[in-house]
């Protein structure tokens, strides 16, 4: 089986969330299941830098408002993943981030940069691609690349079939109608049952309408984005069309995240060695300018500070957990207002809150493996793979009853003895958030019963493999 997965970014060429690390792990997941996996990627600076054996393989000509671009082909740096990439200076070899310029503002051009990623992944998935490989499957990944099933929709030619993996329903990709036309799409697309969404083409719902399957990253958001709290004016479309909509829950690396094998940890440990985990609590307290400390209970976040992580939920209540006893690491960045929060909470608890603003893929490793409880309030998470790392790392999480946090995560108390590996509240009120946290807090204190949580949640198989198997009988539906 042939699956071309189409994303605008992929671990570790390009990452901004955690559509990378799913597009960085499942494609080799699959292939170990013998499937024959490539990814379409935009040539970013980072992605022409990091990628292995990168050459010039085609001429894609007759692309929307840009006329060609050049079409490399090479393999992702770690696993050897195969990858095609678009050269196209003018569109992606940027300073800033995929999305954003280096100020934070939206690329004005994004709909004809990811139209462009679209229409090249429809040309590679029709009978019109220069390429002698041809997938079965086509597999596109959120907005940015939703407008290729429509576009592959309208061409008169032979088709793979498509899939469109949503991992974050809230961003839809809606933009002017004028692109209707100047991405070349026919005038007839652009209708309720089609593009069209509340007067602007939306990236989004094309890939809803014009996909033959779609599958979002847990059973539990599958059905919450059937709901209007949770679909953002989407839940009729998903409503009417979850018969072709699944839910699996995605998987992690276990080779990067294993704190067996973990590079970046002083002492590596795994379920048998949980003593050498308190050693890493030293080593990042010291790190961090926190008072070495083994009783306090350290708390941890590595997030987006953005309204959907319930960050300021936390900061409600940051000072009381402070006062009784804990300790409290973050890493992220986003909202200025968020993070000048954590940064004025810093400095009103020296030695007690550490507050790292930007992105560090080493420290975080580090905060998951030294931290005693990890913090994930999010008002709502399509997956979340964070949540999976602390239990992967033995650091139970507390986290809000939501998508993939309510499929991974079951709550001390409430669930059998056997498979609690966490504290979940119900409600994103501080209240609640903060009831949940002192569970943890004193349960943290009572060794046998930490140490049972701990157990219960590092045993579990978080990998990829058994939700790459749920995929492959996905795909293989489709191509029957």
């Amino acid at each position: 089986m042939r699956i071309l997965f189409v994303s605008s970014e992929a671990y570790p060429l390009i990452k901004t969330g955690g559509l990378a690390d799913v597009v960085g792990a499942l494609p080799p997941a699959l292939h170990k299941l013998k499937a024959d996996t490539r990814i379409l990627l935009p040539g970013y600076p980072s992605v022409l830098g990091k990628a292995a054996n990168l050459m010039p393989i085609a001429k894609l000509d007759y692309l929307p408002q840009i006329g060609n671009a050049t079409l490399l082909q090479g393999e992702m740096p770690d696993t050897k993943t195969p990858i095609y990439v678009i050269q196209h200076p003018g569109l992606y070899e940027r300073d800033g981030t995929p999305y954003q310029d280096s100020k934070g503002l939206d690329w004005v051009d994004n709909p004809l940069r990811f139209g462009i990623l679209s229409h090249v992944a429809a040309v590679l998935g029709s009978g019109f691609s220069p390429l002698e490989w041809k997938p079965d499957i086509l597999h596109c990944n959120d907005w940015q690349s939703g407008l290729a099933p429509a576009i592959l929709h309208f061409f008169n030619t032979t088709r793979a079939k498509t899939v469109l993996g949503i991992h974050n329903l809230a961003y839809q990709g809606n933009f002017e109608d004028a692109w209707v036309g100047l991405l070349g799409l026919p005038p007839q697309s652009y209708q309720p049952a089609g593009l069209e969404f509340y007067g602007r083409l939306s990236f989004l719902k094309a890939g809803i309408s014009y996909s033959d399957a779609m599958i979002t990253v847990s059973p539990n958001y599958a059905k919450e984005i059937q709901t209007a709290e949770y679909a953002y004016g989407m839940e009729g479309l998903l409503t009417a069309q979850s018969g072709k909509l699944h839910g699996i829950l995605n998987g992690i690396d276990s080779t990067e995240w294993n704190p067996k094998l973990d590079q970046y940890l002083i002492h590596s440990y795994d379920r048998t060695e949980l003593v050498k985990k308190s050693a890493n609590k030293e080593a990042l307290q010291n790190s961090l300018g926190l008072e070495i400390d083994p009783i306090a209970p350290l708390l941890a976040v590595v997030s987006r500070m953005a309204h959907q992580k319930g960050l300021d939920i936390l900061l409600n209540c940051a000072s009381s957990l402070i006062h009784d006893g804990a300790q409290l690491a973050v890493l992220g960045s986003g909202d200025p207002i968020l993070e000048y929060g954590f940064n004025q909470l810093a400095k009103a608890h020296p030695g007690r809150v550490s507050v790292t603003i930007g992105y560090n893929e080493p420290l975080s490793h580090q905060i998951m493996a030294g931290a005693d409880i990890f913090l994930m309030p999010s008002r709502f998470e399509p997956c979340g793979l964070n949540q999976m790392y602390g239990l992967a790392y033995g650091t139970p999480p507390v986290v809000r009853h939501t998508g993939g946090l309510a499929d991974s995560v079951h709550d001390f108390g409430a669930s059998a003895p056997n498979e609690a590996n966490g504290f979940v509240f119900e409600k994103t009120t501080t209240l609640d958030f903060l009831a949940a946290t002192c569970r943890a807090m004193k349960t943290f204190h009572d060794k046998k019963a930490w140490a049972k949580l701990q157990q219960n949640g590092m045993k579990q198989d978080l990998s990829w493999e058994s939700s790459a198997k749920k995929y492959l009988a996905i795909y293989r539906e489709l191509i029957s």
